[in-house]
């Protein structure tokens, strides 16, 4: 990978020779991390889901101008989840500009199959009927405050099916949202990286998280909720959602910088998307038809 082929057209792209690292648009047989980032990218895309989307919170801005929309009060109320949700968006920007597009398919659809297989096991485990003596935190608690007689065990059915149940269309909406957002993003980024010539990373981590937030929230909110919430409740929550990943997003990119640098170091590659077929259904490693 040292001396790429003069016929590489992401040979001129390579600003420094003496790196170590090789600008080409063709991709090694192997990486030394992918499947680390794979892994990283996985796990944090399911915790949010399990850990962060059954809780609301707020954040109140003292300076936030009094009846200003979104926020009239300055209390702006927003999905837990969204605090580590984004650092997926982070790695969803590493794999896309370490490992190119091809790669970053295989993890989204393998992130798209994790997320199926949560929602099948949350609706296998929560069906299943719990046994009366079935003591979780609080419940005894619980019993003695309101009806004596109620059993442990359908005290601790409720406050487990109101962490891990979902109705179809919240889980419908999640997944759709997930799959249409990560491939945007990836699109985005890949373009944004050829189209810069490699530079300026963070024109392209923050632009492609802008428009691929975006078709998340989109997708997400109104699916999820709309006929539920008020329409403006709607728009609302949907667009401080994507505000507040965006921000996060730009909060967050010297510590992009500073995992794209190190990995690039590590595989010694600068990969470039030059002939890639960008279809989502697409083989990997795929180039687009001539």
């Amino acid at each position: 990978m040292k001396n790429p082929s003069p016929a590489d057209p992401a040979a001129s792209f390579d600003r420094d020779p003496t790196d170590g690292i090789t600008a080409t648009s063709h991709a090694p047989v192997a990486f030394r991390y992918y499947d680390l980032v794979m892994a990283a990218f996985v796990a944090i895309l399911l915790l949010s889901n399990i850990i962060g989307a059954a809780k609301l919170t707020f954040v109140a801005v003292p300076f936030w101008p009094e009846g200003w929309w979104p926020a009239a009060d300055g209390t702006f109320i927003y999905g837990a989840g969204i605090l580590f949700f984004p650092l997926g968006y982070v790695i969803g920007d590493v794999l896309t500009e370490i490992y190119g597009f091809s790669k970053a398919r295989r993890v989204i659809w393998v992130g798209t199959a994790a997320m199926l297989f949560l929602a099948f096991m949350s609706f296998i485990v929560t069906a299943l009927p719990p046994f009366a003596g079935w003591e979780c935190a609080g419940s005894g608690t619980l019993a003695m405050k309101g009806d004596p007689a109620s059993a442990p065990g359908a005290i601790c059915q409720q406050t487990y099916e109101s962490v891990f149940g979902s109705t179809w269309r919240i889980v419908v909406a999640s997944i759709t949202a997930f799959w249409a957002g990560e491939f945007v993003n990836s699109f985005v980024m890949a373009k944004m990286k050829v189209l810069t010539k490699g530079r300026a990373l963070w024109t392209r981590t923050i632009g492609s998280t802008i428009v691929g937030q975006g078709v998340d929230s989109l997708i997400f909110y109104p699916v999820a909720f709309y006929g539920i919430w008020t329409t403006e409740a709607v728009v609302t929550v949907m667009v401080t959602n994507w505000a507040l990943k965006v921000v996060w997003e730009a909060v967050l990119t010297p510590v992009t910088y500073v995992v794209v640098n190190r990995l690039k170091a590590a595989e010694g590659v600068d990969l470039f998307d030059i002939d890639t077929d960008f279809s989502p259904f697409a083989k990997s490693g795929m180039s687009k038809p001539a």
